[in-house]
């Protein structure tokens, strides 16, 4: 059987690409191709759940358009679908003055983006909110929520079946090629004709987007470890909402934060570390091939030379639970060590051209075989059907 649309990647945004270009053309022979045994096994079913408002992303960005619209059309989907999520809010702490102006920053973005009732706090105002929170001030995000973006995901992927659309799992992709118009992608299991690829492979997304075209395409993927502590249930009473700290504005990450969960519990992370291959997940995760490949890419001996202390303290936190905790009292003084057990741990799909910039929008490379999703990271999770309708109106218009 010939396919209209393979995709690759059966993680939150592959389905939502999926689901979009099903229900804007059900006729369309679409199948999606996933390694694992069920979907969103990686990038978006190890995050905190954070349902974002768009308060970070600058004005007229693909994540700041896809974070507000995503954030609706999720939202939309999820209460006609009965998933379950909470609009709890959440504030944004400086804790010292020298970020202030970032501060500042991020309310003018918010407003900018079309946030609505944000509101500057005072050390007071604060404490009404998060009682244990110690800061200078604040802003509060009444839009952000939590979630659990695999129950999303499993909705989507029902969704996809019900409107005709297959889904393989356990099939690794090895090769993707083309004669006379129809490419070819060979999985362990099999191989498929399609007239286009999609592809939404997550942490692997540079290599399938190679597999697609003869030059080399001017990016690489490199894997960040992000790890998570949990609170102890006698201490989780210190987190009413989310708390998170002012981020700094040259590194894409947001920094360690408290997030209560739409199961329970509440998480206390992430760090940011390189991780030594790209399925990382653990410190003793090691693969030498694709640590060698980040650490030859020119682009990352950049960051590496620009971020190194950065890098550094965010290394020295992961091995020190001292170190990690310390960083968590600047927002919550009470917090102690002991507090505090082992939480999971993601891995974010960081793009990183060949001159050193790490990508802070998405990324989507167009060529003549396939359809590229090569930068997805955070807020790709609340984004997902913004992202799968942008980028099913660009497989539409080539079918």
């Amino acid at each position: 059987m010939k396919y209209d649309v393979v995709v690759i990647g059966g993680g939150i945004v592959g389905l939502a690409t999926a689901l979009k270009i099903k229900e804007q053309k059900p006729n369309t022979r679409l199948v999606v191709i996933e390694k694992e045994d069920g979907p969103a096994k990686h990038q978006t079913g190890n995050n905190s759940g954070v349902i974002h408002s768009g308060l970070y992303y600058k004005p007229g960005s693909l994540k700041a358009l896809n974070c507000i619209n995503g954030y609706n059309m999720l939202l939309d989907f999820c209460r006609k679908e009965e998933i379950n999520f909470d609009l709890c809010g959440k504030i944004v702490v400086a804790t010292r003055a020298e970020q202030l102006p970032i501060l500042e920053t991020l309310f003018q973005r918010g407003n900018e983006n079309g946030l609505t009732n944000l509101e500057y706090l005072n050390p007071e105002q604060m404490k009404e909110i998060e009682p244990h929170v110690a800061g200078i001030k604040g802003i509060k995000v009444p839009q952000t929520g939590i979630i659990d973006y695999t129950a999303v995901s499993l909705k989507y992927a029902e969704k996809i079946q019900e409107l005709g659309g297959e889904i393989r799992f356990n099939e690794r992709v090895y090769s993707v090629s083309e004669i006379n118009s129809v490419s070819t992608v060979v999985t362990t299991k099999g191989s498929y004709d399609t007239s286009l690829v999609v592809n939404c492979g997550g942490l692997y997304s540079d290599k399938i987007a190679q597999m697609t075209q003869e030059e080399k395409i001017n990016l690489k993927i490199v894997p960040f470890r992000g790890e998570y502590y949990e609170l102890k249930p006698e201490k989780q009473h210190l987190v009413k909402h989310l708390i998170y700290p002012v981020p700094d504005p040259n590194f894409p990450f947001l920094g360690v934060h408290f997030t209560r969960m739409i199961n329970g519990g509440v998480e206390a992370g992430p760090n940011a570390v390189l991780a030594f291959r790209r399925e990382g997940y653990k410190k003793t995760d090691f693969k030498f091939s694709e640590l060698k490949e980040t650490l030859l890419w020119p682009g990352f001996q950049k960051v590496a030379a620009k971020y190194w202390k950065t890098g550094m303290g965010e290394y020295y936190r992961s091995f020190s639970k001292a170190a990690f905790t310390k960083a968590l009292q600047e927002l919550i003084p009470e917090i102690k060590a002991e507090d505090l057990k082992p939480g999971g741990a993601g891995v974010r799909a960081q793009a990183c051209d060949i001159t050193g910039g790490l990508l802070d929008d998405f990324s989507i490379i167009e060529n003549k075989q396939a359809i590229n999703v090569c930068n997805a990271p955070s807020p790709a999770a609340t984004s997902s059907l913004s992202i799968g309708q942008a980028v099913s109106e660009m497989v539409l218009k080539r079918l």
